[in-house]
């Protein structure tokens, strides 16, 4: 079974650049399963039920999140509408919303999928690493091929969860940061691991804002309105090619399109 997951959508560019891209990129790839994080995909922060709705179209099964889902208010009247629009798994169990879905996918198989949130520099949440242990410990209950995203600021926290889950997850994969690395490597027990997928968005930017926006926020220390970027559109993700008897991944592939005339 062949998994891509797409790195944080953040504002129109990403949008754009999952509609014009994703489509050809599944049927070269022969994808059967698609994750998206969506936590900046309205503006750059938070998403709306408009834009849930868009990027489902677009041929995503599971839309994932981080430390920006509340930041449209609306989403606390939706999210629990959505059993594929997750939230941190690690955050408290009064919130509207899951962390954790099984969904079957057309080759026969289900697939879970799980969203936790990291603590280092981040929000203070729940332990994403005891959430995991009782969180996969369900989903193994149901099957084998268990995806997580990691929305995380620490490349350290990224790495000890991908050696902490090595051998009890199909993939333990990075996001938050917007910038795709490069150490995407299969862990000895089986278990594929990244510590960043990357950004969808204008890459003529500072992590898909307008750079002079950023750059006068460095020299001043003054607060200003962030804008999206629009120049130098890309996709960026991984692909990982997943045994479907043993769950174990075969394959972790980093790939970075970009929008023609962009």
């Amino acid at each position: 079974m062949k998994v891509l997951l797409i790195g944080d959508i953040v504002g129109s560019p990403g949008r754009m650049a999952v509609k014009e891209l994703l489509h050809e990129l599944i049927s070269k790839k022969k994808i059967d399963f698609v994750i998206a994080n969506c936590e900046n995909a309205t503006a750059g922060f938070g998403v709306t039920k408009k834009i849930v709705d868009e990027l489902y179209k677009c041929n995503i099964d599971v839309l994932t999140s981080g430390n920006h889902i509340w930041n449209k208010k609306e989403v606390l009247d939706f999210i629990g509408d959505y059993e594929r629009l997750l939230r941190p798994a690690n955050y408290p169990s009064s919130n509207p919303g899951t962390g954790c879905v099984v969904v079957p996918v057309k080759t026969g198989e289900c697939i879970g999928v799980l969203n936790l949130a990291g603590r280092v520099f981040m929000h203070p949440s729940d332990c994403p690493f005891v959430t995991a242990k009782n969180k996969i410990a369900e989903l193994r209950e149901k099957t084998k091929i268990i995806v997580v995203d990691i929305h995380a600021e620490a490349t350290s926290e990224k790495r000890a969860m991908g050696w902490y889950l090595d051998g009890e997850v199909s993939a333990v994969l990075g996001t938050h940061t917007h910038v795709q690395t490069a150490d995407e490597e299969i862990l000895p027990q089986g278990t594929a691991f990244i510590s960043d997928v990357g950004m969808t968005g204008a890459f003529d930017s500072v992590i898909g804002i307008n750079k002079d926006t950023i750059i006068e926020r460095f020299l001043t220390q003054m607060p200003n309105k962030f804008e999206m970027a629009k120049d130098d559109i890309r996709m960026q993700g991984v692909i990982v090619d997943i045994n479907s008897e043993s769950g174990k991944a075969k394959s972790i592939e980093r790939f970075s399109v970009k929008l023609k005339n962009s």
